[in-house]
C-alpha cells in the first residue's frame, strides 16, 4: 500500500503543467486600445466629410480703359488758346472774344473771366501759334491739357513777342462733348535735355586697304543717291534700305567715317554733306549702314 501512494503521487507531479499568461480581447488594456483606434477613425471620417474646404481667392480687378480720340481735345484746347489769347482794346472786339470763348468754359469760368480784357488795358494781342505738349487723363472723363502759345503783344508802336505755357482741364462727357472746367493756369513744357550719345569710334578692325574701298564706293553712292531711280539704287543698296529720294541735292563730302568690322560685314557710322540747290543751304544728313562685299560692296542694313 505504500508504494502505490508514492506512484500516484510521483504522477500527479508528473502531468502538473507550467503557467502560462495568455493575452486576449478579454484583457482590458486591449480593449481600451481598440476603442481609442476606432475613436480616432470615426473622428477622421467625421473631419473629412465636415471640414470647410478653404482655398485662396484671388481677385481681378478689370479696368474697362475708354477710348478718347485726344486729336478733338487738342482741336478743342488749340480753338479755344487762339481766341483766349487774342484782343484788341475796342468794346467790339472784347465782346466778340468773350462771345467766343465762352463756347469753350463752364458757366462758372465764363463768369470769372468777364474782366479778364477791358478797355483800359493799352495793348493788343495776336496768337502766331499754338502748340499742345500734352494730353495725360486725369479721372475717367476729364483730361489735363499742358501747351503754349506764341503771341505778339503790341502797345503803341512795340510789338513784343512772347511764348507762354499754360494748362486747363477739359471734361468729356458721354456725347463726346467738351468743356473746359479749369481755367488757363500757368504751367511749363519740356525744355533740352542734357543727354550727350556715347561717341562712335572706329575699334581698328578694318584694315587700310578695306577702309578705302569702302570710302570710295560711300562717295560714288552719296553723289548718285539724291536723283537715283529704283533701278540705279539696286546696284548698290539690297532690297528697300534705302528708296529714291529724288531730290536737288550735289554731294560734297563724308564727315567722320566710322568703321567696325562684324564678321564678314562692315558696319559704317557717316554724315553726308549737301549743298541744297534750292536754298543754297548745306545739309547734312546722317547714316548707319551695314556694308558687304560680294564681288561689290553692297549696302544690305
Amino acid at each position: 500500500m505504500l508504494f502505490k501512494k508514492k506512484d500516484k503521487e510521483s504522477k500527479t507531479k508528473k502531468e502538473k503543467k507550467v503557467p502560462v499568461m495568455k493575452v486576449g480581447t478579454h484583457k482590458k488594456t486591449v480593449i481600451a486600445l481598440w476603442l481609442v483606434l476606432i475613436a480616432s477613425v470615426s473622428f477622421g471620417v467625421y473631419k473629412n466629410f465636415t471640414a470647410i474646404d478653404m482655398h485662396t481667392v484671388h481677385e481681378k480687378e478689370v479696368t474697362l480703359q475708354r477710348i478718347v480720340d485726344t486729336n478733338k481735345i487738342e482741336n478743342f484746347v488749340k480753338a479755344f488758346a487762339k481766341s483766349y489769347y487774342s484782343w484788341s482794346n475796342t468794346q467790339e472786339s472784347i465782346e466778340k472774344r468773350t462771345a467766343v470763348i465762352n463756347q469753350y468754359l463752364t458757366k462758372s469760368l465764363q463768369d470769372l473771366n468777364v474782366d479778364t480784357v477791358r478797355m483800359d488795358i493799352p495793348t493788343s494781342s495776336t496768337v502766331t501759334d499754338v502748340k499742345i505738349w500734352e494730353v495725360e487723363a486725369a479721372g475717367t472723363d476729364d483730361f489735363t491739357v499742358v501747351y503754349s502759345v506764341d503771341q505778339t503783344v503790341t502797345e503803341g508802336e512795340t510789338s513784343i513777342g512772347y511764348t507762354s505755357a499754360y494748362m486747363v482741364v477739359v471734361h468729356v462727357d458721354g456725347d463726346g462733348n467738351l468743356v473746359i472746367t479749369q481755367n488757363p493756369t500757368i504751367s511749363s513744357i519740356p525744355t533740352k535735355s542734357t543727354y550727350e550719345p556715347k561717341a562712335k569710334e572706329s575699334d581698328g578692325t578694318v584694315d587700310a586697304a578695306t577702309t578705302e574701298e569702302v570710302t570710295e564706293f560711300l562717295e560714288t553712292f552719296f553723289k548718285l543717291y539724291p536723283t537715283a531711280t529704283e533701278k540705279e539704287l539696286a546696284y548698290y543698296v539690297s532690297g528697300n534700305v534705302l528708296e529714291p529720294v529724288n531730290c536737288d541735292y550735289v554731294f560734297s563730302e563724308l564727315v567722320n567715317p566710322i568703321f567696325i568690322k562684324d564678321g564678314e560685314q562692315v558696319n559704317v557710322s557717316v554724315s553726308v554733306k549737301y549743298l541744297d540747290q534750292r536754298t543754297k543751304a548745306t545739309q547734312i544728313s546722317q547714316f548707319d549702314l551695314t556694308l558687304e562685299k560680294d564681288s561689290n560692296w553692297k549696302i544690305v542694313g
